[in-house]
């Protein structure tokens, strides 16, 4: 439920079932909440949000002309331990009848292709129901047995008044305040949400915003009257949800697994799949990886599950486009090679966030680390390189110590991408075979130089 003042307030449009229906909106610290209006000129559209078809179809289409005010039998054949697949609403004490209110798809009223919203239900394997109350209807439907016979007749005054009323219903999402009997108003908590621009809809248009439910499958499209009033409500539901977030990170540091470090940095991305493709992913910043999900990870199954986990310490982040694009890269030295990631922001503000999230994440697990090591071949004999946070590069064989440098002392170094690095010092240069990719050690020796410049404030 809502809580706190109301921080903006106006009307918007959203789409549901292939058109779009007037609601008033108001928007609180931690909740959108929707009143759905009159919807007499909404309009009809080839799409649906997060489908493209209309999955209630006996709601919205296939309805004979001459059915309204004629008596039916229909015979309803239960599947299994399954229900006959309708909602109902109505009874003597609203003084209705009992009207079929929703129409599950694939279940077994959805598939006699004969029942539709708005059908009045007469009776039930010829137990009349025209002075039933809902509970008494309710419990005659479930003993009605496998098979079940209903005398239906069909109120087209009516259904005007359900698809209006079952509309916000339909969104996957939201809590329903269930004391609103005439008209649908649904709450929807803002915290781990995903308000974006032009990612889901086909056709993008800049008076429209997106808000994508925490669980990555549900999302509602809204329209506004202009591109200035879509850009103030897009702005105004972005800084609730940036606020909320810090919320979330508290929460998710204490129902993380123990394995994962603590973290810094939460929030949704959208990432490039291919080319002009992107898809909604959570990406956490933790004191040591960047791990990447497609929805919040909420349970011990999903921090297990992640999309990929990349070592702070060998990543860098790249600039993408123009000076104003809202995109940034990762990329990370692997022991395949380099896996390069594209990601885009909403807006400047989030694109700094996160680029500054990633790099002091990166300085600060290099300053954690201290030193790296790995195994080479230098000469022909084999030795341990260390690189260390303070005290630079050191190459021993043993207890031998065959050369050692400081950062200041290192005027450039390449790879091969196969094994083997090159570093050359001031007074010497140095091939060394590393004997797998050289990719991560080159990246996290990347990490420890730019950390070092960071940490001497030559690096704004």
């Amino acid at each position: 439920m809502a809580s706190g003042c109301i921080m903006k307030s106006g009307n918007l449009e959203i789409f549901l079932r292939q058109r779009w229906y007037k609601v008033q909106a108001d928007l609180s610290e931690d909740t959108l909440t929707l009143l759905l209006e009159d919807d007499e000129n909404s309009k009809d559209s080839g799409f649906v949000n997060g489908r493209t078809t209309f999955e209630n179809s006996h709601e919205n289409s296939g309805l004979p002309d001459n059915i309204a005010g004629q008596k039916r039998i229909v015979r309803v054949v239960k599947e299994g331990t399954n229900g006959l697949g309708i909602s109902i609403k109505g009874g003597k004490e609203n003084k209705m009848p009992i009207l079929i209110s929703k129409i599950f798809k694939g279940m077994a009223a959805d598939k006699t292709e004969q029942l539709f919203v708005g059908d009045a239900i007469l009776s039930v394997n010829s137990e009349d129901l025209r002075e039933a109350s809902h509970d008494e209807a309710v419990k005659a439907l479930k003993r009605a047995g496998k098979v079940v016979e209903l005398e239906v007749k069909y109120l087209r005054e009516v259904t005007p008044y359900f698809r209006k009323t079952s509309a916000l219903s339909d969104m996957g999402w939201g809590i329903r305040d269930e004391s609103y009997a005439s008209v649908d108003k649904r709450y929807l908590p803002l915290k781990l949400v995903y308000v974006t621009r032009n990612l889901s809809w086909p056709e993008p248009a800049d008076n429209m915003f997106e808000v994508h439910a925490p669980d990555g499958l549900n999302w509602c499209a809204f329209r506004c009257a202009d591109s200035d009033s879509a850009f103030s409500w897009f702005t105004a539901i972005h800084s609730a949800v940036s606020e909320l977030n810090h919320v979330a990170l508290l929460e998710l540091n204490e129902t993380k697994e123990g394995a994962v470090a603590d973290i810094k940095h939460v929030g949704w991305l959208a990432k490039m799949s291919h080319v002009e493709c992107w898809k909604a992913m959570f990406a956490v910043v933790t004191e040591r990886d960047f791990i990447v999900f497609d929805k919040p990870p909420l349970d011990a199954d999903s921090w297990s599950s992640p999309i990929f986990t990349h070592p702070l310490l060998a990543t860098r982040i790249v600039h993408t486009g123009s000076n104003d694009s809202l995109q940034f890269g990762t990329r990370t030295g692997c022991r395949h090679g380099v896996e390069s990631h594209i990601f885009r922001v909403d807006n400047q503000r989030h694109l700094s966030s996160w680029i500054r999230a990633l790099v002091n994440g990166a300085h600060g697990a290099a300053a954690a680390a201290k030193e790296v090591s790995c195994s080479v071949n230098w000469n022909g004999s084999d030795a341990r390189l260390t690189v260390h946070y303070e005290n630079g590069f050191n190459l021993c064989k043993g207890d031998n110590v065959l050369w050692q440098y400081q950062f200041e002392s290192l005027r450039s170094s390449k790879d091969d991408s196969i094994r083997t690095v090159t570093l050359n010092f001031d007074s010497a240069q140095y091939e060394l075979d590393l004997q797998s990719n050289p990719k991560p050690f080159v990246f996290i020796l990347h990490t420890f130089l730019s950390a070092k410049i960071h940490r001497l404030g030559l690096l704004a």
